[in-house]
């Protein structure tokens, strides 16, 4: 039951958010020209300052347990790489299988998958969840630019120098690459004693803490604001599938593996990390990477509202045959 009341308190201020968004735009409020430009917004200001602080929150890289890393990492890249192949089987559409793609692999770990760690096994939980974002946030990131690169909406074959610019150029990845940089910087200014932090400058410091806050609600309302019911009748088989896939499959594939092969080589924390990981909804943030890559948009929105109203039940689920287990 605790399981059911957190996986429904987590997912029930994103619906919410999205609603209001919807209510917004339906009084006049948030138009089509302002949803577009604030999600470019979002892309390139708000989101890369929330990845950058989520990084340099980070105190220390040096006591990861990289079996469990490695295993996630596995897991992820296994999942895009079943994952393609299916979705060119589901749609021809080139833009509505960019936003399929991404679906699948990548989760809303910052947002939701931290606190569900903690909630699921304490302080533990967090610590290796919150060790663990540093790596596959970013890793989530580039397979994104690399889904949305391979199928856009000219329908060209992208060439491989192509992906890797498109790589560079992502304002969410150069920010995690700042992040890391600045990380490094903090280590070596310890060993040899500079008392100098970031936080030191406290004025840079809260203004970045401002346009993070901005980051999730923002991208919600505007969510809301592009999202449209009757999109739902030609959309519905791309939605079923990507729903499946990311609530049903990826579970399965993530949490079932490791019960069934590597049970006794992860503790009750590293499956509470597994759960943030492969349960969780569509990312928020696959709708302005979308509509920045020129994929379909509407089909990423859909998918993070049903992905996130079913992970509800999966997350419940899995918390639940986990504890029956003996795992928590």
């Amino acid at each position: 039951m605790q399981s059911l009341l957190f996986a429904l308190n987590a997912v029930a201020p994103i619906v919410l958010m999205v609603a209001i968004g919807y209510f917004l735009k339906r009084h006049g409020f948030m138009t089509e020209s302002f949803a577009k430009a604030a999600n470019k917004l979002v892309f390139r200001v708000f989101l890369p300052c929330m990845l950058f602080l989520n990084v340099y929150k980070i105190q220390d890289l040096s006591g990861m347990d990289f079996n469990y890393v490695i295993y996630v990492l596995l897991a992820t890249v296994l999942a895009f790489l079943i994952a393609i192949p299916a979705t060119m089987s589901v749609t021809k559409d080139p833009r509505r299988r960019g936003a399929l793609l991404q679906s699948v692999f990548r989760s809303n770990y910052a947002l939701i998958g931290i606190p569900l760690a903690q909630s699921l096994f304490g302080d533990d939980g967090v610590a290796v969840a919150t060790l663990l974002s540093a790596i596959i946030i970013p890793v989530f990131n580039v397979l994104a630019v690399f889904a949305l690169s391979l199928f856009h909406g000219g329908g060209q074959k992208p060439s491989p120098k192509k992906i890797l610019l498109n790589i560079i150029k992502n304002p969410l990845i150069q920010s995690i690459a700042l992040g890391l940089a600045v990380l490094g910087i903090r280590a070596i200014f310890k060993q040899t004693d500079v008392s100098f932090r970031l936080t030191d400058l406290k004025s840079v410091y809260a203004v970045l803490g401002y346009l993070s806050n901005l980051s999730t609600p923002m991208a919600l309302l505007v969510l809301g604001a592009q999202f449209e019911f009757s999109a739902i009748r030609s959309l519905r088989k791309e939605i079923l599938f990507g729903t499946l896939m990311r609530n049903v499959a990826v579970p399965l594939l993530g949490i079932g593996g490791a019960y069934l092969f590597f049970s006794s080589a992860f503790n009750g924390a590293h499956f509470a990390a597994f759960v943030a990981v492969f349960c969780t909804p569509v990312a928020v943030s696959s709708v302005p990477m979308a509509q920045e890559m020129d994929s379909d948009t509407a089909l990423a929105g859909q998918l993070v509202v049903w992905t996130t109203l079913v992970s509800a039940v999966s997350v419940f689920t899995v918390s639940f045959l986990l504890r029956l287990a003996g795992i928590f």
